[in-house]
């Protein structure tokens, strides 16, 4: 149950109604990619076996035959791992193609692989149908093999290649682009303002990754750490992707003038590509369940790049570790504490407890219960408000400080110590408008963590 420790706390006025239209709002597009929570990277090509992070342009398609390609196991494996989107290298820097492109012989149909008549993106885009898991590219705008890149000539091919994706594989979620360009093409100048166009014309639900969106950033480091402080929203005059502050994509901007999240992309091994050396150094289920943490419960959502191996299959001490990390967070996160609350527990942001700064609201538990987690989640449909608070929780005879917070968003995670208390009380200490708190939860923690 919660107990409103102040009047008036339900009442929305006419102010209120102002601040809310007047701050930046997600698209629902933006809010689909948000809820997801866990997207897969996929990063597979020559270099995975020529045991490089970075091609040159030089390797030739014969290095290319992953005699046992399954996507099926790619994707499965996945889908059980609770991964809602899966999203693969179709083109990287050393240029060679997936998906046998009409405009390059750089590509599978020159390799002995389905003797050049296979098709990665293809399975992988079939596989995610099969599975119920949305599909997603990545295409290098760097292009170390094609000798038109730094050309304006090459803009035109890497549309046409960005066309081919687009329409030939249904449909898409997400588009992944980087800033990344060659030392030696310093005069290359990415239409950046064309590719995007040409995502929004065919694929208009996709959500679009670079540096500073438009629909997503970059979280500004591939530590998997999200800001403690993480707003979703930022400024993004005079940046571009390639050119950005990684400290202000990290943390994001309280008074940003667009809605564009962070996205925190992370590898289970050191390398993003599949090296024979890195079976050992595989990270382990907690460490993975860690990253959930500092980037879902930081208001980002973790996009963990899970590489297929020379066999092209998913290496069993990944998919291991994988299986473990999912079965962790559900068994943290199968029961919630907090009774009496529909608003607060249903699972859907449109339902929510508006509160003000400094008026606390008491969640009770029904009964005494030992927790050691707390999840906090705004309704982002109509903003992010929340800038920092605190948790408390009921002794019997005084309110104990427990934690406190910044940012919330899309959701907070909150680790500490376990107590033992059959009420909370939460308080929110600065907002930029009045807080439409959607849901909340208290849990204790799996062993296992």
């Amino acid at each position: 149950m919660i107990k409103q420790l102040l009047s008036g706390l339900f009442s929305i006025n006419l102010l209120a109604v102002t601040l809310v239209t007047a701050q930046p709002t997600p698209t629902p597009r933006q809010i689909a990619w948000q809820q997801s929570e866990t997207t897969a990277f996929l990063h597979f090509t020559v270099n995975t076996f020529t045991d490089k992070e970075w091609g040159d342009g030089t390797e030739t398609p014969a290095q290319f035959n992953p005699t046992k390609l399954d996507a099926k196991q790619w994707i499965k494996s996945l889908k059980e791992a609770g991964f809602k989107t899966a999203i693969i290298t179709a083109k990287h820097h050393d240029g060679f193609c997936l998906w046998p492109s009409a405009y390059t012989e750089h590509s599978v149909k020159s390799s002995p692989w389905r003797d050049g008549k296979g098709d990665v993106v293809r399975e992988v885009a079939d596989a995610c149908r099969e599975f119920g898991v949305k599909f997603g590219f990545y295409l290098s705008p760097w292009d170390r093999h094609d000798p038109r890149y730094g050309t304006a000539e090459y803009n035109e091919l890497y549309k046409n290649q960005l066309r081919e994706l687009l329409t030939n594989y249904g449909e898409v979620a997400e588009v992944w682009f980087d800033g990344a360009k060659g030392e030696n093409a310093r005069d290359m100048a990415y239409d950046f303002d064309g590719y995007w166009a040409l995502v929004r014309e065919l694929q208009p639900n996709a959500v679009m990754f670079s540096d500073v969106g438009p629909d997503v950033r970059w979280v500004g480091n591939e530590a998997g750490n999200a800001g403690e402080t993480c707003w979703s929203t930022i400024n993004t005059d005079g940046m571009a992707p390639g050119k950005a502050d990684p400290k202000y994509l990290n943390q994001g901007d309280k008074y940003g003038k667009h809605w564009i999240p962070a996205e925190t992309d992370v590898s289970i091994r050191p390398g993003w590509f599949y090296h024979p050396a890195e079976d050992t150094k595989v990270r382990s289920a907690q460490d993975l369940v860690n990253l959930y943490y500092q980037s879902v419960g930081r208001n980002s959502l973790l996009l963990l790049n899970v590489p297929p191996n020379r066999d092209g299959l998913l290496s069993e001490p990944d998919v291991a570790s994988l299986r473990e990390f999912r079965s962790i967070l559900d068994e943290t996160f199968k029961t919630n504490f907090v009774s009496g609350s529909p608003s607060l527990t249903d699972d859907q942001l449109k339902t929510y407890v508006t509160l003000s700064t400094n008026q606390p609201v008491e969640i009770d538990l029904g009964r005494e219960q030992t927790f050691d987690r707390i999840a906090i989640q705004e309704n982002i449909l109509n903003g992010q408000r929340i800038a920092n608070g605190q948790i408390e929780y009921w002794t019997n005879e005084s309110w104990q400080p427990l934690k406190t917070f910044t940012t919330v968003g899309y959701k907070r995670l909150l680790r500490f110590a376990p107590v033992k208390s059959r009420k909370i009380r939460l308080t929110v200490l600065d907002a930029t408008g009045p807080v439409q708190l959607a849901e909340a939860g208290v849990y204790k923690a799996s062993p296992r963590e």
